[in-house]
């Protein structure tokens, strides 16, 4: 049967462009995502039912943010646990369907691989941490659950959808973000290049310009359908300034690039970042750069100009 990319529940967690900030609400309305995203744009899957030709690390890995909790049982669950391990650290909830769906791809891979990798569950349910106990058991989880921690959540840059995974290498480097249902031929494949099996797929790299962390979208200097065509280097950046600081009307809470990013079929962004492009390369045309004044005196060079700073 064949496997939906990305069939995802959203939930509206939506953070602030720095990852700080208040949650909007922890469980909202249901969507679907688009189904590829920069991260991913370049994973192709065998016509023959074999796994991903192609799989995408980040070249830039961030640290992933200390992890501590207690599991169902009462037992500690820390990164002090997993040196020199692949963890796959996934947000899921008892209601989301695809979730459940999800659980049986990760308990073989906990079983396959449990020499080197670790699966680590967060559930987001609102209910009694015994029901998602009681959950786990008749599923048979033999992988750690921790309970929703804002704290955690907030670390980890928010959960745009359900389920939503994190993938570090054994330095501890979150090298790979899924938001959705993937097949789980890829999961294995990138599992096993971390582990330095054998695999049958190229291994390329991204740099995370806001696919993994949404603070990294101040670096992008192209984002998902919007269109710079016609602007100079000079109001390209500037509308790049105007998007990472305006904040998306949908009520994401999150600039327009992060928007962009995070999600690609929110309208709104799309017509505020194309807003902006046109703002930008109106005022361009409306005032050109003045030419320089004349010195005050001709025999005298002009002062310098005074030097330019980040602000």
């Amino acid at each position: 049967m064949k496997r939906s990319f990305l069939v995802t529940v959203a939930v509206l967690t939506a953070l602030t462009g720095l990852g700080i900030g208040m949650l909007a609400e922890r469980v909202g309305h249901m969507r679907t995502a688009k189904a590829a995203s920069l991260a991913h744009k370049s994973d192709t899957s065998d016509p023959n039912g074999g796994g991903p030709k192609v799989i995408r690390f980040a070249s830039n890995p961030q640290p992933a943010p200390p992890f501590l909790g207690r599991d169902l049982d009462g037992n500690i669950v820390s990164t002090a646990e997993w040196p020199g391990k692949v963890v796959f650290v996934n947000f899921w909830a008892t209601w989301c369907p695809p979730c459940r769906e999800e659980i049986p791809i990760l308990i073989d891979l906990q079983k396959k691989y449990k020499d080197g990798l670790q699966v680590i569950g967060v559930s987001l349910d609102d209910g009694s941490p015994e029901d998602v106990k009681q959950f786990a058991k008749l599923a048979g989880i033999n992988y750690p659950v921790v309970m929703y921690i804002r704290e955690l959540v907030v670390a980890y840059g928010g959960v745009p959808a359900l389920p939503t995974s994190f993938l570090l290498n054994k330095e501890a480097r979150i090298v790979q973000k899924h938001q959705g249902l993937y097949p789980p031929e890829l999961y294995e494949t990138e599992i096993r290049a971390l582990l330095g099996l054998p695999i049958e797929a190229r291994v390329e790299t991204f740099e995370d310009i806001g696919q993994i962390f949404l603070r990294n979208a101040a670096r992008a200097t192209e984002l998902p359908d919007v269109d710079f065509t016609g602007l100079t280097p000079d109001q390209k950046a500037a509308a790049l300034k105007r998007l990472n600081t305006d904040i998306c009307d949908c009520g994401c809470h999150l600039t327009l690039a992060q928007c962009r990013i995070n999600d690609t079929l929110c309208p709104v962004s799309k017509s505020l970042a194309a807003k902006v492009v046109k703002e930008i390369q109106a005022d361009g045309k409306a005032a050109p750069d003045a030419a320089p004044a004349p010195s005050a005196n001709p025999a005298l060079p002009a002062p310098p100009a005074p030097p330019v700073t980040n602000q």
